[in-house]
């Protein structure tokens, strides 16, 4: 640490005060240190802020609970600093207000239906408006969670449960339907063509030719037999 210069990290920004004076805003660099000057650092980088779970309203009256994070940071070091002594606190509370009106202006269906999955946009413009008063850029709103009930989260899984149920039910009466169309197919064919059902009939080649060719050879051993015995 020298007592003539002064270095600022990067992405860190130092505010210079003078007898209690705001006196400059450093960058990132080797500054000419002031004399009795104070110098308070701050962070410019992105960071989350972690809003917890909270019970909220929907519309037609069910209590759920859910929780957000926010992508944050720093735009304005001299606001932040001056502002208010606890710009976070105003962030967070600002991320809970716009999370239960998001909330309270859905049905508990439309919960079920998309869980996590509010209108993100909204909630980033929401808290923004208000976190930009105290130099401070939200750059996304999360909802991590939506916890609904216990007993609709009961009555959720036995409604999917009986919808796998039934779907495969009815994979099943199509396959049965299926074979019967195809019993019912060869049955009509048989009517049809009732020497298909014949094995020596003359439209089935190979029952036949079968007994032509037996016949003719136990002739030739009939023959070759007399001859033998005539010598």
């Amino acid at each position: 640490m020298s007592l003539f210069t002064i270095t600022v990290a990067p992405r860190t920004a130092c505010v210079e005060y003078r007898r209690g004076v705001l006196a400059r805003v450093l960058t990132s660099g080797r500054h000419r240190r002031a004399r009795g000057a104070r110098y308070v650092a701050i962070d410019l980088r992105e960071a989350p802020l972690a809003v917890a779970p909270q019970e909220v309203l929907t519309a037609d009256g069910v209590q759920v609970r859910t929780s957000a994070t926010v992508r944050y940071a720093v735009s304005d070091p001299v606001t932040w600093l001056e502002r208010t002594a606890d710009p976070l606190g105003t962030v967070y509370l600002a991320t809970q207000v716009a999370l239960r009106d998001a909330l309270g202006a859905l049905q508990v269906t439309d919960l079920i239906r998309r869980g996590a999955g509010l209108p993100g946009a909204a909630l980033t413009a929401s808290v923004a408006a208000v976190a930009v008063e105290v130099g401070v850029e939200v750059i996304e709103v999360v909802v991590k969670d939506v916890i609904l009930p216990a007993e609709l989260r009961s009555a959720t899984l036995e409604l999917a449960t009986a919808r796998q149920r039934g779907a495969a039910q009815l994979e099943m009466a199509r396959a049965e339907t299926a074979a019967l169309r195809s019993l019912a197919n060869g049955a009509k064919l048989l009517d049809e063509h009732p020497a298909l059902a014949d094995p020596a009939a003359p439209g089935r080649p190979d029952g036949y030719a079968a007994r032509p060719h037996r016949q003719r050879r136990h002739r030739r051993d009939s023959y070759s037999a007399t001859v033998t015995i005539a010598e």
